[in-house]
């Protein structure tokens, strides 16, 4: 569908590894997105072009691993993922596609960028009006992935790390509820040490919070799982969008 003819937005945040590519051609989103009328935006996940020193050793920082925060580190000072998402994203949108409703949009991310869909969406109330994840790191501040990125980013001061840890944001949120869709496969090979979407499960149970959190029997962290359970995801967020 012409753009001049969408309305509502998805944000789609990618994760590690991945460029903006990544969805755009494995994730089969387009086709159901047309017809419901929904422009897909879908950011990369790290600056590019920087060769800023040790960038690119490592497939799980740096390079492709922004984890959607705006780092403290002076060396990784660049690495500002959040504000990119929040703020010039959206501005640029608004200026390049004036039709598109930023006020009508939601946000869906996968691993890395679910955790991002995450905290985003519930450190800014009322810009999104729905969320979704694809095998999001759910409680970072405590397992390896969220202990590399956020100490190398945001410094060894852990009172920092808490304001980008989804579970952590969702046992003081009080702002409005923004329903949350999970999708996370029983043979993901991160589920136990990295993913742990049990804990927000806890404290979305323990708050009340609308949180729909399914375990995808024999699926992994790829993008034919994602593919799978793609349209569903699409139509959770156009009727949280009026769709």
């Amino acid at each position: 569908m012409a753009c001049h003819l969408l309305g509502q937005v998805i944000f789609y945040l990618s994760g590690l590894t991945c460029t903006d590519e990544n969805f755009i051609n494995k994730a089969g989103a387009q086709r159901l997105a047309s017809e419901l009328g929904i422009a897909l935006v879908a950011p990369d996940t790290s600056p590019r072009g920087l060769n800023v020193e040790g960038e690119s050793d490592n497939w799980d920082f740096g390079l492709s691993a922004g984890f959607y925060l705006n780092a403290k580190v002076e060396k990784w000072k660049n690495w500002r993922m959040y504000e990119y998402v929040v703020e010039e994203l959206p501005a640029l949108i608004q200026r390049s596609f004036p039709n598109l409703d930023l006020g009508n949009a939601s946000i869906m991310g996968h691993s890395m960028g679910g955790h991002g869909a995450l905290t985003i969406a519930l450190k800014n109330p009322g810009m999104f009006k729905s969320i979704s994840a694809f095998a999001p790191i759910c409680n970072p501040t405590q397992v390896p992935w969220g202990h590399k990125a956020f100490g190398g980013y945001l410094g060894d001061d852990q009172s920092e790390w808490a304001q980008y840890d989804a579970t952590e944001l969702l046992k003081t949120y009080s702002g409005v509820s923004i329903p949350i869709l999970m999708d996370t496969g029983t043979d993901d090979p991160f589920l136990e040490k990295q993913l742990t979407p049990w804990v927000l499960e806890k404290v979305a149970q323990e708050k009340q919070y609308p949180l729909t959190s399914r375990m995808q029997t024999g699926y992994n962290h790829s993008y034919f799982f994602i593919a799978t359970f793609m349209a569903d995801h699409i139509q959770f967020h156009a009727k949280a969008l009026g769709l």
